[in-house]
């Protein structure tokens, strides 16, 4: 089973003061067809629950239970309801728990992305890529908890270590289905997700192969959790407010989701939508907060429309990041009203972490699936929480859900260590 970590063939922009390394996207050569799709999110398991939740303006925040939080200053998260039965059926009973959580979620979402296209199995898909920031994250931690307690207790430790590897947790997966394909497993922190499906697109573009699995998956866990916290970059309140002037932080959350595409010349299922573009950079401004001009957001926004053929006025839809911190909303509201100039005023954009928090490596996969819902119903979900809007914000910034008519959506993804990523989705009538 192959690892592979990072993306994008990269070019050097020498004229700008902080190097710029950006994906130079490759002519279109053919559409590349989304014909299934899965989507775990804390707004429920599967397309329906999700669509539902986000139709009716629904926030899905909660206390965390998973672990103690008594010692953080935010104390409630996006908590999926995981399946209490074994949903891994070819795992032995004993071994079930090295399953993580977060594994379980992205079996789910590939589950419902094969039924969607009508297939039960694996048979013919050629790649899975796979983006996640914190893997099986848990099991790490269960680690360090055994070795500290105990440090002469052996037992079950080795098949923690083994099993904490995200390309161990993949392997489970691949056997679940018999399948033996090859697995590319990205960490590009919070772009994980969105790069994952990128590409995958490339592969299918490039010829390397004509169906692939892609998306990204990240659940709860401790350390995460607590490094957020420490940074203060957590909402006090538990309730993120994207774009709001007030803003005061973002709320963690978990979450899978996975797109099966197809090449169009050997499909072999309806179409839901297509990928019709992408682009990856990184700013290298700074470890964790964006650029505040957010040049490498403009150049991936920018080359994801034209690898798609489109113009700023064409996207009819926006899923920002807006994880609602002070830095990156300001950040991305400058990114955006650059990119898209004179036709900012009427592009509608909203953040959906509002609803369900920031998912890290699987925000990216899940919110493009949120985009495909839009495109396929006709509609816009909201960004919630906002009691005034930021005065940056010079877009049509959508506060409740509607109805729309839209023939492109875009979505953005950008990460710790400045990576960045945009996805182009266009809609499908036939």
């Amino acid at each position: 089973m192959n690892t592979c970590v990072g993306s994008s063939t990269t070019v050097r922009d020498e004229s700008h003061p902080f190097p710029i390394f950006s994906s130079v996207p490759p002519p279109p050569r053919q559409r590349i067809a989304i014909t299934g799709a899965g989507i775990v999110s804390p707004l429920g398991l599967g397309w329906q629950a999700n669509e539902q939740s986000l139709a009716a303006d629904r926030a899905a925040f909660r206390p965390v239970e998973l672990f103690d939080t008594s010692g953080l200053i935010a104390k409630t998260a996006g908590v999926v309801d995981v399946p209490a039965e074994n949903l891994f059926h070819r795992v032995p009973a004993h071994k079930q728990a090295l399953v993580d959580r977060g594994t379980r979620m992205l079996l789910l979402a590939i589950r419902e992305a094969l039924a969607q296209s009508g297939r039960e199995t694996m048979e013919g898909i050629d790649a899975m890529v796979i983006g996640t920031s914190a893997g099986a994250m848990p099991l790490g931690e269960a680690y360090f908890e055994n070795a500290r307690q105990d440090p002469g207790r052996v037992p079950s430790q080795l098949s923690r270590a083994e099993h904490y590897q995200p390309q161990r947790q993949m392997s489970s997966i691949a056997a679940e289905f018999g399948w033996h394909g090859p697995v590319i497993i990205v960490s590009n922190a919070c772009a994980s997700g969105a790069n994952a499906i990128g590409w995958a697109a490339d592969m299918i573009r490039s010829g390397r192969a004509k169906r692939v699995i892609a998306g990204g998956y990240d659940a709860l866990a401790k350390l995460v959790f607590s490094g957020f916290d420490s940074l203060r970059a957590l909402a006090p309140s538990g309730i993120p407010r994207p774009f709001d002037a007030q803003r005061d932080g973002l709320a963690l959350g978990e979450g899978a989701a996975v797109m099966l595409l197809e090449a169009e010349d050997a499909r072999q299922s309806d179409a839901l939508g297509d990928v019709a573009g992408y682009s990856t950079a990184t700013d290298l401004h700074h470890l964790t907060q964006p650029d505040p001009e957010g040049k490498a957001a403009i150049r991936t926004m920018t080359n994801a429309c034209a690898q798609a053929g489109v113009s700023p006025a064409q996207i009819g839809y926006v899923n920002s990041h807006g994880t609602g911190t002070p830095f990156n909303d300001v950040a991305e509201a400058a990114a955006i009203a650059a990119w898209a100039g004179d036709a900012v005023k009427n592009i509608p954009v909203s953040s959906t972490k509002s609803a369900m928090g920031h998912l890290l490596g699987g925000a990216g996969a899940v919110e493009a699936v949120i985009c495909l819902m839009a495109l396929r119903g006709q509609w816009l979900p909201a960004s919630l929480n906002v009691r005034e809007v930021d005065p940056a914000v010079r877009f049509d910034l959508v506060q409740k859900f509607r109805h729309a008519r839209l023939e492109h959506a875009l979505t953005n993804s950008f990460g710790f260590g400045g990576t960045n990523a945009t996805l182009v989705l266009q809609r499908r009538t036939a």
